[in-house]
């Protein structure tokens, strides 16, 4: 990706993208500009094949994102209101649905926003610094890209109400027991931890991701017995694949796979 945007940062290194949320002096709140940036960002890296992995974070060392930019509120309509969530919504929702795994590597305030943005992504690992958070009731809203919907999914219905209506910051030590987040790590290692985990995955059968992924997410939004008819046919694509082949016999020779998603 050769694109230059204003409010991010793109990185590449090897099958893995870096989209770098660069507002530090906002910490990195998210405004129109960002989010109809992040989802051109998206769209370009999910139809680039070469692509395997993308990792999310924020630039500097104290936010991932605090989230919306409050500073737009008071020029706010209840109509204009409505249509930056559902912006909001649909580029969390394009991360959700994209065929690739999406890392946030959280190094810092996740808050609000902020926090929806990382629970749309498949893997979180917080510094040990980062505050997570969805304070919006606090200022006399609620959550509106889907912090209402994906939190209670991620961590249950008695503490999502807890993070949601109290609006209480928690740590990242916190946020690992409740399984916020897959792992906390010192902010100096964070970049590698995410690094590490992108490479695992990139290594792995995009195809077979790809349906791993979609059977997870969408699977456990429709009762189990569609749950479990989307698994079995999304396990039986597998099937078509050159992947599935090379699998088979690197597991038969014992020898590591090299998987082309095909």
């Amino acid at each position: 990706m050769s694109k230059v945007y204003e409010t991010l940062k793109i990185e590449r290194e090897d099958s893995i993208l870096w989209i770098i949320l660069n507002r530090p002096h906002r910490l990195n709140a998210l405004n129109d500009v960002l989010m109809q940036e992040l989802l051109d960002a998206l769209d370009t890296a999910e139809r680039d094949p070469s692509i395997r992995c993308i990792i999310i974070t924020g630039e500097g060392d104290r936010a991932f994102s605090a989230g919306a930019d409050v500073t737009a509120f008071p020029k706010a309509t209840p109509v204009t209101a409505e249509e930056f969530s559902r912006l909001g919504q649909s580029v969390f929702s394009k991360i959700e649905q994209l065929s690739k795994p999406v890392i946030a590597a959280i190094n810092g305030f996740a808050l609000g926003g902020g926090l929806e943005l990382a629970l749309a992504c498949d893997f979180r690992i917080a510094a040990e610094h980062a505050e997570l958070g969805s304070p919006e009731i606090n200022l006399g809203l609620i959550p509106g890209w889907g912090g209402t919907q994906r939190l209670v999914r991620v961590v249950g219905l008695a503490k999502a109400k807890e993070l949601v209506m109290l609006g209480n910051r928690i740590k990242a030590d916190e946020a690992l027991k409740i399984g916020l987040v897959n792992k906390v790590v010192n902010y100096e290692k964070l970049k590698d931890e995410a690094r590490d985990l992108a490479k695992k995955l990139s290594e792995g059968p995009p195809v077979a991701l790809k349906y791993a992924k979609y059977a997870v997410n969408f699977g456990t939004q429709v009762p189990l017995e569609v749950g479990l008819r989307l698994e079995a046919a999304y396990m039986g694509l597998t099937f078509s694949t050159e992947d599935l082949m090379e699998g088979v016999e690197a597991f038969m020779s014992r020898r590591k796979p090299q998987f082309k998603g095909k």
